[in-house]
């Protein structure tokens, strides 16, 4: 199970790092290249994201990735078939984020067995609310894959007890209002807020949107158990390739 081995790699280590790619941007063989260079870093752990036509948590950088995939042709199947291909190669936990029209669509038991073939250890769906999640999380819960949910600073502490059970593997704390690569004011604001997250579940903590460098990093020591670098990464693809993520990865730590 994937709590399991995320508290394997907390006792050897204080933070963890989860990095984002989009499956299919820029390719699929340079994704991989990607990847091996994540793990070199000292990667702990994967979420390759599904294109989706209308990325609704994605800032301009992430969404413009999933575009960019899609104009290329890339396919679900594809996309899945490059998860596999990762979690074959590379021994971390990888997840899948995408948006719930793609399971949907999939057929949900089919998506989850999908996952499971493939070696994947579970999804991260942000626009899916937990009241009509029954049938997708129940579908990745029967084959031992994590549904992962999200907490944002506006959500209650009675909503967090609300997605907190039905929560799997971490709960991923959205540091602030607003779409991912934007600016995060790393302060009292969002340390009272991980307080309320730490109150609400016992699971690991990963809080992304935002983190771009080691003082983001830093900050997340003794209140998070995951840090999670999305587009400020991506912004290094563009600029450097592979080669330029790995050294920014590298100096995080």
């Amino acid at each position: 199970m994937l709590e399991g081995r995320l508290r394997e790699r907390l006792e050897e280590k204080d933070l963890l790092i989860m990095a984002h790619l989009v499956a299919g941007y820029p390719s699929f063989s340079e994704g991989l290249r990607l990847i091996e260079a994540m793990q070199g870093a000292g990667v702990d752990m994967v979420e390759i994201q599904i294109p989706f036509s209308e990325p609704l948590a994605d800032g301009p950088v992430i969404a413009g990735a999933n575009q960019k995939a899609l104009d290329r042709g890339v396919t679900v199947g594809q996309c899945l078939d490059f998860a596999g291909e990762a979690a074959r190669a590379f021994d971390i936990p990888f997840l899948v984020m995408t948006y719930y029209n793609i399971p949907y669509q999939y057929g949900l038991e089919a998506f989850a067995e999908a996952l499971l073939a493939r070696g994947l250890q579970g999804a991260i769906l942000p626009d899916l609310p937990v009241e009509e999640s029954s049938a997708c999380f129940g579908a990745l819960r029967r084959r031992g894959l994590s549904p992962i949910l999200l907490f944002s600073p506006l959500t209650s502490p009675e909503r967090m007890g609300v997605l907190a059970e039905a929560a799997d593997g971490f709960v991923y704390c959205v540091a602030r209002k607003g779409v991912t690569g934007a600016v995060t004011c790393f302060d009292g604001g969002l340390a009272d807020y991980l307080v309320r997250c730490r109150e609400a579940t016992p699971l690991p903590l990963a809080v992304g949107f935002g983190l771009k460098d080691r003082e983001d990093i830093g900050f997340l020591r003794g209140r998070a158990e995951i840090a999670v670098v999305g587009s400020e990464l991506m912004r290094c693809v563009e600029r450097g390739g592979p080669e330029a993520a790995r050294d920014f990865l590298e100096g995080l730590r």
